[in-house]
């Protein structure tokens, strides 16, 4: 059965990141150098690639923070590590997946458990600042501004029943706090974070039409069908 539905998204952004102090964590690698092993992940964001996010990626836990970090920015520098690479310079990593826990001995290496601030990045990220033989290093690092290109993106799923909207490609933080729906005869309705950047919401708003989009402050969007079989 096809469907009509429009709808209007409130992003609510965290707005500066500007000035943010480094801190210490660790860095090491996973997937092979095309990207193999980083596709898919618990942001939502599926193929990489197709999303903007490419290899510039990254996998957190504490840094996770269930999922509310997806799409933040982060900027790295290798830090006091024979393993570092000279003049290096820094890179610039998006929050993607989630690196879970383990806690079966010997825990001390056991990057990823909390409280531990680690970073799990994509091969061409990791050696693009250490020697691959390294394996693991300290790591200096940093909230930075996220530059996209385009606007804001936004795959719509469901069914006559079921909204679910994942929202990428967001510019500034990076990292979505919140959003909210209408249609054309409806409020605002707040969503919740089904995982990672995925919003649901079991609301019917069938037949309505798009009326506004708003991003921190309000811009247009043309009519947004959504069929659903």
């Amino acid at each position: 059965m096809n469907l009509a539905l429009a709808f209007a998204v409130l992003l609510a952004i965290l707005v500066s990141v500007a000035d943010a102090e480094w801190d210490d964590a660790h860095a090491t690698f996973y997937g092979d150098i095309n990207g193999g092993e980083t596709m898919q992940g618990a942001c939502g964001y599926g193929n990489l690639f197709q999303e903007g996010y490419g290899l510039e990626t990254a996998a957190s836990t504490a840094l996770f923070n269930n999922g509310k970090t997806c799409g933040a920015c982060f900027e790295l520098v290798c830090a006091n590590s024979r393993w570092c690479k000279p003049n290096a310079g820094s890179i610039t990593v998006t929050a993607t997946n989630f690196c879970p826990p383990n806690y079966s001995p010997p825990l001390n290496t056991r990057w990823c458990n909390p409280p531990n601030k680690h970073f799990d990045l994509s091969m061409k990220m990791f050696i693009s600042i250490a020697e691959y033989s390294g394996g693991i290093v300290p790591v200096k690092f940093r909230r930075v501004k996220c530059q996209t290109r385009g606007g804001v993106r936004f795959e719509i799923k469901g069914n006559p029943y079921f909204i679910m909207v994942l929202v990428y490609n967001v510019g500034g933080a990076g990292d979505v706090t919140s959003v909210a729906i209408r249609g054309n005869n409806s409020p605002w309705i707040p969503m919740q974070r089904n995982w990672g950047q995925n919003w649901n919401t079991g609301v019917r708003l069938v037949g309505q039409r798009l009326s506004e989009l708003g991003f921190g402050q309000t811009f247009e969007a043309s009519r947004a069908t959504l069929n659903f079989h």
